[in-house]
């Protein structure tokens, strides 16, 4: 991997963690946006012209570059030593190491037509549904019963998630099991994953999600645990290293929309898939699941007026 594309490893003998150490580049476009004020207006012409294209001032050469923002090459060499950078080939390495993320964030979204003002009311909504549409097209129901099973026989249940969507996915899978009577936890923080896998034992299982199935640390802390002989669920996309170092699989793959401010769809997908989860482990429970609801919704009654049908808790 070259320094354009990311990282610089360092692989000198005497690594004490035996990992290649990673020297970051700056965030470049970052440094441009917060240096802006600061600069000359014939630097911030260039600015101007880097931000609006980024992909052109990465492949343009200094005069192409100078051209555009109608100013002398000298100025752009300048403009790179003002935001810290050695020159103008110190100033391109660092720019096409902001291109990692894709030109979806780097650029403005075309504007969309909204009957209401909000243009994006249709694709939230949109894409809240066809993620459910997908979640119930793509769950397998032999391996949900599977997964009903080994939650209904477990001694134990730890849920494992990373990052905002995954950890709110793990705490909320901790909310639907424990009210069944079902002795669940969640670890959303990575060394407390690997110290509660290294407790598990047989008759245990671990639930991991992760919207890609990539997070190296769930993935070890499920290894960890499946090495001490217990079970584990994923609820992640499919064919991702996760899936397979799992021995229930629910899988869904979700397409994103092209908006970067809009929050991702799959969580709706895998929100379905654990609410299927843990309402198949409760009929898998039966009449000891009712009983530990029954008592809940009684006490919850008790300390404050409602009806019936009422959500479960506020």
């Amino acid at each position: 991997m070259t320094e354009a594309e990311g990282h610089v490893r360092l692989t000198s003998g005497d690594e004490a963690d035996g990992r290649d150490h990673v020297r970051r580049i700056p965030d470049i476009i970052s440094l441009v946006k917060d240096s802006y004020g600061e600069l000359r207006p014939a630097e911030r012409r260039v600015a101007d012209v880097v931000l609006d294209d980024v992909k052109f001032a990465v492949d343009a050469s200094n005069a192409v570059l100078a051209q555009r923002a109608q100013v002398s090459e000298p100025t752009v060499t300048r403009f790179c030593r003002a935001i810290g950078c050695e020159g103008v080939r110190d100033f391109k390495l660092k720019l096409a190491q902001s291109l990692v993320v894709g030109a979806l964030y780097l650029s403005k979204p075309p504007p969309a037509s909204g009957d209401n003002g909000m243009p994006f009311w249709n694709a939230v909504f949109g894409e809240a549904r066809r993620a459910l549409q997908e979640a119930e097209r793509q769950l397998d129901p032999a391996q949900l019963v599977k997964a009903a099973e080994l939650i209904a026989k477990a001694r134990q249940v730890t849920v494992f998630g990373l990052g905002g969507s995954s950890s709110a996915l793990a705490q909320e899978t901790q909310y639907r099991l424990f009210r069944y009577g079902i002795t669940v936890s969640a670890q959303c923080d990575p060394y407390l994953m690997r110290m509660t896998a290294s407790t598990l034992k047989p008759g245990d299982l671990v639930i991991a999600i992760s919207a890609t199935g990539r997070t190296r640390e769930v993935i070890e802390a499920v290894e960890l645990a499946r090495h001490y002989r217990a079970n584990a669920i994923g609820v992640t996309a499919p064919d991702t290293d996760l899936a397979r170092a799992c021995d229930v699989r629910l899988t869904v793959a979700v397409p994103e929309y092209p908006d970067t401010l809009k929050p991702t769809a799959s969580r709706f997908a895998f929100l379905a898939a654990i609410d299927l989860m843990a309402v198949a482990a409760a009929y898998k429970l039966d009449g000891s699941a009712r009983e530990t609801v029954r008592r809940i919704k009684y006490n919850a009654q008790i300390h404050r007026t409602g009806k019936e049908m009422e959500p479960l808790g506020d």
